[in-house]
């Protein structure tokens, strides 16, 4: 036997006696629980997948996706979003999640394996952390909206509120109060010209923008917006003790697992407001906005930079978490079969919810008098002014606020302590 054939089987006898050692080990842990003694491994096998879809479906699919589908040409947008998840979504999903299982590793720590690049994972934990600050405020009006939603009466259905001004109206009500809105803007002088009142025979026609309930009770009873950055206005009480209520729900939930966001069931409640928006007057027009298709934006790059940007919000990449959860699987765990699954149904929960949002969305044009294009915001305007105002408008009101604020609240914490 030459020197070559000898090193070639000795090469297959340690592999051999590798894969041995590794299959008893293996085995042991399955027996044992845990491979890894000094950090753990999750407790069961849908645990990172679960944890994985907490993180990733959030607040991003139901507020920005859809803002972002009507804003670069419709159902156009998918074509550049499908394309970026798979050149870009997927392969570093795939890429974070096996590195952080091989290592078994914090996002800081694992880059032993070339300290030049150290800074990457300190800047990880710094963005997250400073995200975390901003995403627990979210979930501090998100638990205020849940609170009035047990009200008697929805206090952004009416405009009757301390908070309204002259200019809030609504389609139902607008013959019935504008004469004593006009009065209330006019005051003993009757001066109407001033705020671009005209007579056309019996009818006043008011030429002023008007406000929705829901637009003056975000902006003037929970955000109590001041004149101006050199004006901070005072502290909002209310809006003090429900984040304080959010930071004790995210102690708890660290401290003691979260078990909330698993079990409330986002879908089942998309999918009922989905079936009670799809019965809405005006919802299909709300939906061919959402799904007709502006093929000239194709060819944008600023639509193809927003795409990327959605995946990257979206699906977490490069912010560490990734590499946190994935550190606790087993060492032969099939993350490869997990890159491939929770991409795709973090994107069709997108999806989804944009068809959601866009059907309630054309009702709400439908019953104010105005366009699509005029209800669709982005942001927090979206969830706490269109829904809201959408939502007050439905039988058994206060069961749809507690229903769709009780899901928000659910996205949010979950993907705040990832």
């Amino acid at each position: 036997m030459t020197v070559k054939e000898k090193s070639l089987a000795n090469v297959k006898a340690e592999a051999a006696l590798m894969a041995k050692d590794v299959g008893s080990n293996s085995s042991d842990s399955d027996l044992s629980g845990d491979e890894n003694l000094e950090r753990g491994n999750w407790s069961g096998k849908l645990d990172f997948m679960m944890s994985c879809i907490s993180y990733a479906v959030g607040l991003g699919n139901i507020w920005r996706f859809p803002y972002l589908c009507y804003r670069n040409g419709g159902a156009v947008f998918l074509i550049p979003y499908i394309t970026c998840l798979i050149l870009i979504g997927m392969p570093l999903f795939f890429l974070e999640v096996s590195l952080g299982q091989f290592a078994s590793l914090s996002p800081i720590t694992i880059w032993q394996i070339s300290p030049i690049f150290k800074g990457l994972g300190i800047g990880m934990v710094l963005i997250s952390g400073i995200c975390c600050i901003y995403y627990n405020i979210i979930i501090t009006w998100t638990l205020f909206y849940l609170f009035q939603s047990f009200s008697r009466v929805l206090p952004w259905s009416t405009c009757d509120n301390p908070w309204n001004t002259p200019a809030c109206t609504f389609k139902s009500h607008l013959s019935e109060t504008f004469n004593n809105t006009l009065l209330n803007m006019t005051g003993a002088s009757g001066n109407a010209s001033q705020y671009g009142v005209v007579e056309n025979g019996t009818t006043m026609i008011a030429a002023l923008k008007k406000t929705t309930p829901s637009e003056e009770y975000w902006e003037h009873q929970v955000l109590q917006l001041s004149s101006g950055i050199e004006d901070l206005g005072g502290i909002r009480w209310e809006l003090l003790g429900f984040l304080a209520a959010a930071w004790l729900f995210v102690f708890l939930c660290l401290i003691r697992g979260c078990l909330l966001h698993r079990h409330f069931p986002v879908l089942g409640t998309l999918v009922c407001l989905m079936v009670r928006g799809a019965t809405l007057p005006g919802s299909m027009e709300g939906m061919k906005f959402y799904i007709i298709p502006q093929w000239h934006k194709l060819f944008q790059l600023k639509v193809w930079g927003e795409a990327a940007m959605q995946i990257f919000f979206s699906m977490g990449p490069a912010w560490g978490a990734l590499i946190t959860m994935s550190s606790y699987n087993k060492f032969n765990h099939n993350c490869y079969k997990d890159a491939r699954i929770l991409p795709i149904l973090n994107c069709s929960t997108s999806i989804f919810a944009g068809c959601v949002i866009f059907s309630i969305i054309g009702f709400m044009a439908h019953e104010t008098g105005r366009s699509v294009e005029d209800v669709v915001t982005q942001g927090p305007g979206l969830v706490f002014v269109v829904y809201p105002e959408a939502i007050a408008r439905l039988p058994f009101s206060q069961i749809w606020a507690v229903l769709f604020f009780c899901m928000l609240f659910s996205l949010g914490i979950g993907s705040q302590v990832k």
